[in-house]
């Protein structure tokens, strides 16, 4: 048996060249103590952490596969909540990096994060229309939310009740009392998508955004502000259907609820609009911690400030309207005496929001934070759509213009890398796109050169490393120095756009291929430089090929005798390159030839296609050895690795492919991007691969030493395409629910079946050890001697324990996250060996919370066969004694903890006489309320 031809595996090394990816918001991020100068943008499946002062990334929060969505930093500013295109949410911590907790619940992708104001919460809302509210604490689901009819854009919580209101593409605001989990009001007066909401003036007062250029205003009132002394007269109800909630048109055409019982928690009134001066829909709208600065965009580059006066501010604005008035009735009724004099202001919307100023960004924003500094100056940081962090200052007080402080560019281009070369020292890496050139170090992955240019589509290191050669799309050669950074040189040598560059072998000169249907070839020549006595390099023209349809590809062979050049007319034809004579023509592509290689040896050339094709043909007689359906969409570039018949195709498919042209085999596929892939470059030393995407990012690929068996690897395969079919589908039925109203908050995903699985394997193995344990009993007795029991391995690997701890142990080794829907998915025969186990473990003390939470959730989905069966009628039965008075037993002992933690805090306290804990402020608004009862009383006496 002849040894299979071993292959080295590529694996994602880095993702550079992206500041920002589109899909997610900015978030201020506390770090280092520091407020205002850090900033967490969603990077594609990470999260980069960015210093605005010294514009340099300096943390990487690591994602898996998914697209990064949604951002949000916990009240403490420790954590970062990062919600992914799957619908999981990662909780991160800002102090080492890490994201240990992960929740699965949602079928979409994560639209919305809101933390509750201690941080112990967390709403999060979605496409798949559902909202879950998540224990941070506990790392589990409390319940799922249902109610809205598209996907949520907004979820926020209410300070001071135990309320949470949210916003839907479905143009509903639904208010939730989280107590009930039920939904008690639902405001229908939108006639678009509602994008945004916030609370703002003592959260009396909500703000709506929808897709028209209105803001709308709406006036909360709550019961206990609302309510009578006396009870009053309960009103009477009209009859409607069930489920049907009876609405009226208002007076400006918006609708608005009647009044319903739900209305007895709080109720809420129009109080008017603010018109924006943008046309389009809101994208984005925030309010600031403080909630004095509201501030909002569309679709285009302006970001609209508004501030929120407090109610002092309002009082001497209307004074001087007050003031106003008088003096101008006065005016105009000169024979009236002052005395009969009524004049009546009335305060608007546009009395208490007052528009601050216009923040006009150098691009569209996509998403924006804004952070208050203790100097009274508010901080507005954008993600533009052309990958660019934005820092403007603007102080409200004063009202000055706003003026942008930082701005992180380096790190990325304006626009796709439509082109990508690797020097021959391995070490440099040029990326090219519409606007400019930039330069980097493979290793350090830094930026070193930035240089203008026009719209690049092709380029290469000219040999020796110190110039690039640029092709552009409107037919120009552009020559650039890199050392001083400066365009050398600009030729004008097509007509139409220069698809294609292709160094010579003897590296003396070049040959391109543009839209005007030539190709032409260059030679590398030095000219004297007129800014100084030295030579510079320059190219000529020396011959000129004529083709009858548009180039799009060249390539020259190895040993420089032929020439390839792709035509639109979807052959490529093959010409000798002393003489220019047709040598073979190559067609089989439905589609014109996108890219093209040939191999070192020069015996073999692979071109792709539109047509999703590669073929593989002979230079030598034209023949096509074997054509590959390679990608899914269009086959955008194509490279041999050097000094071998191995090659890559990149695809707008978003994956990278590599191929063995000998054997006609798909070794490996490259996934990371997340948007189509324009190029890709190979190394001279085939040790690294890089690639560019519409996603902004470029990806570096390294080979390693690890040998890829191609058998293992369809057998990984085909496991990832298991594990996926295994999230697909349907969730486990859980009796007395009906089918699509699953109010758990889990999802099953393979990490809770194979939770599961270890549960189960668990209570094999102590079925097994009960019996062996038993049988070796009974030969004991017969034998009349003692008899040495073997340890099952699995038991002396975790310390020679008892079967019934080992169970213990692997509930205890499952998620929090993960455990209801483990459970949920557990077999019913199972259970009954479960709760005796409970019984036993629950009696010795151990772990109480943990088991009772499994309990009760046993108890809960599988009550009927619980009930059911006699045989779980005593053990039901203990378990109800044991549970009550172990649970007491716990509750006494955290009284007591809570009881001395509270005495240590008054010792502190009187110790040090700072009332640093989080209710001072409220004891001292109290006191001060009391003293000024207090005063009145006097004064009322006197």
């Amino acid at each position: 048996m002849g040894l299979t031809k071993q292959y080295l595996r590529y694996v994602a090394s880095a993702v550079f060249g992206l500041i920002g990816s589109q899909k997610g918001n900015i978030v201020f991020v506390t770090l280092r103590g520091e407020k205002g100068r850090y900033v967490a943008v969603p990077a594609c499946e990470h999260v980069f952490i960015w210093d605005l002062r010294k514009g340099e990334k300096i943390l990487i929060l690591q994602g898996l596969k998914h697209e990064v969505t949604c951002l949000c930093p916990s009240p403490d500013g420790l954590h970062l909540a990062v919600g992914y295109e799957d619908g999981s949410i990662r909780i991160f911590s800002l102090l080492s990096g890490e994201g240990n907790v992960t929740f699965n619940g949602h079928k979409a992708a994560i639209t919305s994060l809101k933390y509750d104001q201690l941080g112990g919460r967390l709403a999060s809302g979605s496409k798949d229309t559902d909202i879950i509210i998540w224990d941070v604490i506990n790392e589990s689901g409390l319940y799922r939310l249902k109610g809205h009819k598209d996907a949520i854009t907004q979820a926020l919580f209410l300070r001071e009740k135990n309320l949470l209101v949210t916003s839907g593409k479905d143009t509903m605001v639904k208010w939730w009392d989280l107590d009930t989990q039920h939904c008690f009001k639902t405001m229908v007066g939108h006639r678009t998508e509602v994008w945004g909401l916030v609370l703002v003036s003592e959260e009396k007062r909500l703000i709506t955004g929808a897709s028209d250029s209105e803001l709308r205003a709406w006036d909360i009132s709550y019961l206990q502000e609302i309510e009578d002394p006396e009870e009053p007269e309960p009103k009477k109800i009209k009859e409607s259907s069930p489920g049907i909630q009876d609405s009226h048109e208002a007076e400006d055409g918006t609708l608005e609820m009647d009044e319903t019982p739900e209305d007895r928690i709080l109720t809420c009134r129009k109080a008017g609009s603010i018109m924006r001066e943008g046309r389009d829909r809101v994208v984005n709208l925030a309010v600031d911690k403080t909630g004095r600065i509201l501030a909002c965009h569309g679709t285009d580059s302006v970001l609209e400030v508004f501030c929120i006066l407090s109610k002092e501010e309002i009082q001497k604005k209307m004074d001087k309207k007050m003031k106003k008035a008088k003096k101008k009735a006065k005016l105009n009724s000169c024979n009236e005496e002052e005395e009969d004099l009524e004049v009546n202001v009335k305060m608007t919307l546009q009395d208490e929001i007052q528009r601050v100023a216009n923040i006009k960004t150098s691009a569209k924003i996509k998403s924006f934070d804004l952070i208050h500094t203790p100097q009274a100056e508010l901080k507005a940081v954008f993600l533009l759509q052309n990958n660019l962090v934005e820092l403007y200052s603007l102080n409200a007080s004063t009202r000055p213009q706003p003026v942008r402080t930082n701005r992180i560019t380096i790190g990325g281009h304006r626009s796709d890398v439509r082109t990508l070369s690797f020097s021959s020292d391995n070490i440099a890496i040029l990326s090219a796109a519409a606007d400019s050139i930039k330069i980097w170090n493979r290793s350090t992955l830094q930026c070193i050169r930035t240089m203008a240019c026009e719209y690049a589509l092709c380029s290469f290191f000219v040999p020796g490393d110190r110039q690039v050669v640029i092709g552009t799309k409107t037919g120009k050669l552009q020559l650039y120095d890199l050392a001083s950074g400066n365009l050398l040189e600009t030729i004008d040598a097509h007509d139409g756009a220069l698809w294609s560059l292709s160094l010579s072998p003897d590296q003396r000169g070049f040959v391109t291929g543009g839209a005007d249907k030539s190709v032409k070839f260059w030679d590398f020549e030095l000219v004297k430089d007129e800014n100084s006595t030295q030579k510079r390099l320059s190219v000529k023209q020396t011959r000129t090929l004529q083709l009858d349809e548009e180039v799009l590809c060249v390539s020259y062979s190895p040993n420089q005798k032929l020439l390839a050049v792709s035509l639109l007319d979807c052959t490529v034809k093959i010409f000798y390159v002393d003489t220019l004579k047709f040598f073979l023509s190559l067609y089989g592509h439905k589609l014109p030839v996108i890219c093209m290689d040939i191999s070192y040896d020069g015996a073999l050339i692979a071109t792709g296609s539109a047509d999703r094709n590669v073929k593989i043909w002979g230079l030598d007689f034209g023949d096509c050895h074997k054509s590959l359906f390679a990608h899914d969409d269009s086959v955008m570039y194509l490279r041999f690795v050097p000094k071998s018949h191995l090659f890559f195709t990149a695809g707008k498919d978003r994956k990278i492919k590599q191929w063995d042209a000998d054997k006609f085999e798909h070794i490996q596929t490259l996934e990371g991007h997340h948007q189509e892939i324009w190029c890709l470059a190979v190394s001279p030393s085939g040790d690294y691969v890089v690639s560019s995407s519409h996603d902004k990012s470029l990806r570096l690929w390294e080979r390693t030493r690890e040998p890829l068996i191609l058998e293992e690897e369809k057998e990984m395969q085909r496991e990832a395409e298991y594990e996926e079919s295994v999230a697909k589908e349907d969730q486990p039925a859980v009796p007395g629910e009906t089918q699509g109203d699953n109010y758990f908050t889990g999802k099953k995903t393979i990490e809770t079946v194979k939770a599961a699985e270890r549960i189960m394997e668990a209570i094999e193995l102590y079925r097994e050890e009960t019996a062996k344990l038993r049988e070796h009993k009974a030969i004991c007795k017969a034998a009349g001697k003692e008899v040495p029991l073997p340890i099952n391995p699995i038991l002396m690997a975790y310390g020679n324990i008892s079967p019934s701890a080992y169970v213990l142990e692997i509930f205890k080794g499952i998620k929090s996250s993960e455990l209801e829907e483990s459970l949920l998915v557990l077999p019913f025969s199972y259970v009954p060996d479960i709760l005796r186990l409970f019984n036993e473990f629950i009696q010795q003390g151990s772990d109480i919370e943990l088991l009772c939470r499994c309990l009760f959730f046993l108890l809960r989905i599988h009550f009927g066969q619980i009930t059911s069966n006699q045989m779980l009628v005593p053990v039901i039965e203990k378990l109800k004694e044991t549970t009550i008075s172990k649970v007491n037993q716990v509750r006494d002992v955290i009284g007591f903890n809570m009881a001395g933690l509270d005495y240590l805090k008054r010792e502190c306290e009187a110790k040090s006489e700072v009332m640093f804990f989080a209710d001072a402020t409220s004891h001292l608004e109290e006191k001060k309320r009391k003293r000024k009862k207090r005063e009145k009383l006097i004064l009322t006496v006197t």
